[in-house]
């Protein structure tokens, strides 16, 4: 009789616990699918890189901290990071900036282009010439890709 007794409390022990499991498993898996983006977002990056020129690596990024990162914010150019390349032969300055739309950007540039202190910063640059040429990509996440 203990035999049975044990053998009715081991099924209903592991019972309770595949029942929990599978409650747990069903709320988690539901819990993910939440924030799942969808691949068909319009959501787009744009990679810039400025090549400066030889020496004027220090004073661009002196531009972007001081002045220019808060322009783009203000008109709502969400900047991911800036980076410098780790070879200082490259004398790049690289920077992402995420878009809800290829047609949002255009609009955030054009108002970001129209901006008086915007317009002061690049006399300044015609004065100073600090960027030989800057490279623009556009790019769109793919469906597992981390940053959406």
């Amino acid at each position: 009789m203990t035999l049975n007794f044990w053998k009715a409390k081991c099924w209903t022990a592991c019972s309770i616990g595949l029942i929990a499991f599978a409650a747990g498993l069903s709320t988690t898996s539901r819990l993910l699918h939440v924030n799942e983006v969808k691949a068909d977002s319009n959501r787009v990056f744009e990679l810039r890189v400025y090549h400066a020129l030889p020496g004027k690596l220090p004073a661009l990024e002196s531009r972007f901290r001081d002045k220019t990162s808060k322009i783009l914010a203000r008109h709502d150019l969400k900047v991911v990071g800036y980076w410098v390349a780790e070879d200082p032969a490259a004398n790049s300055f690289i920077w992402i900036v995420a878009d809800a739309s290829r047609e949002e950007a255009k609009k955030n540039w054009e108002a970001m282009m129209a901006d008086p202190e915007f317009q002061n910063i690049i006399k300044d640059e015609q004065a100073e010439k600090l960027v030989e040429k800057v490279d623009v990509t556009y790019m769109r996440p793919t469906d597992f890709s981390v940053i959406k």
